[in-house]
């Protein structure tokens, strides 16, 4: 996205921010943040944004500098932790909850990036978010407009989705809005249709491995996009067989073939 549509100060009215966040102890603490920018001007910058803090791993190496610096040309817009912090005035006002905990409201009518800085720890996952998404432009797949990598701080910044997820309006008792059988078909027609995109669309074949309810997205007229790429797997087009260390996904939504081919398993899986 432009630097102008992002930055300028002039002729912009502030953006509205809902945040998430959650502390979960690990081997390591945890705390996931999620940022939901909306606008009140038709056209303006409209974002998730997804942030983890964690802490840093002097025992190994990361490479998302080094990524960034040689794929510059390929990755989204880069912002400064800082910026994302003025945006929501330090996360003083609570809106509710969300998957990621705690959401929270700010406002900001301009943001900032800042250069790279040579910084450690383990971003692996991260950069094969950033790495998947930023190779495709599909209707049913999320955009990612942004991201935050400084120190032990990452976000990620999505476009925004006013209808929340699928899994709400599937296992929420308390919602009240249902969706009619012929919606729900044509959103299971959507994800077919992202799906087929991503292992048959793009020059590099990107492998979901989390497919589920929670990680699909609804637009304002409910048209579905798959999100959340932290587990995809990438390949060449040609390849037809995955050879995976460990078991991807979430249990109750891997394919029964994962376990009965040992770990060998195709895209269609």
């Amino acid at each position: 996205m432009p630097s102008s549509e992002l930055g300028s100060t002039n002729g912009t009215r502030p953006l509205w921010i809902g945040i998430g966040s959650a502390v979960v102890m690990t081997a390591i603490i945890t705390s996931s943040i999620i940022i939901i920018c909306l606008t009140r001007r038709k056209g303006s910058f409209r974002a998730v944004i997804a942030m983890a803090f964690r802490q840093k791993n002097s025992q190994h190496v990361d490479n998302v500098e080094t990524f960034i610096m040689d794929y510059h040309s390929l990755t989204p817009k880069r912002f400064s932790y800082s910026d994302i912090k003025k945006m929501t005035n330090s996360f003083v006002y609570t809106l509710g909850h969300g998957g990621f905990g705690n959401v929270y409201r700010g406002k900001r009518s301009s943001c900032g990036c800042k250069s790279p800085e040579r910084v450690k720890g383990d971003g692996e996952e991260f950069m094969n978010e950033v790495a998947s998404i930023s190779r495709t432009s599909h209707v049913n797949v999320v955009t990612l407009l942004g991201f935050c990598y400084e120190r032990n701080k990452r976000a990620l910044i999505y476009e925004f989705m006013p209808n929340g997820s699928l899994d709400s309006f599937i296992s929420d008792k308390d919602t009240n809005c249902r969706l009619e059988w012929k919606k729900l078909y044509e959103i299971a027609v959507g994800i077919a249709r992202g799906l087929e995109y991503l292992h048959r669309g793009c020059n590099t074949r990107i492998v979901h491995f989390d497919i589920k309810p929670h990680n699909i997205l609804l637009d304002e007229d409910f048209h579905p996009k798959i999100s959340d790429f932290g587990l995809a797997k990438l390949c060449k087009s040609k390849v037809s067989k995955i050879s995976l260390i460990g078991a991807r996904g979430t249990i109750g939504y891997i394919a029964p073939e994962v376990f009965c081919r040992n770990l060998r398993v195709t895209y269609k899986s």
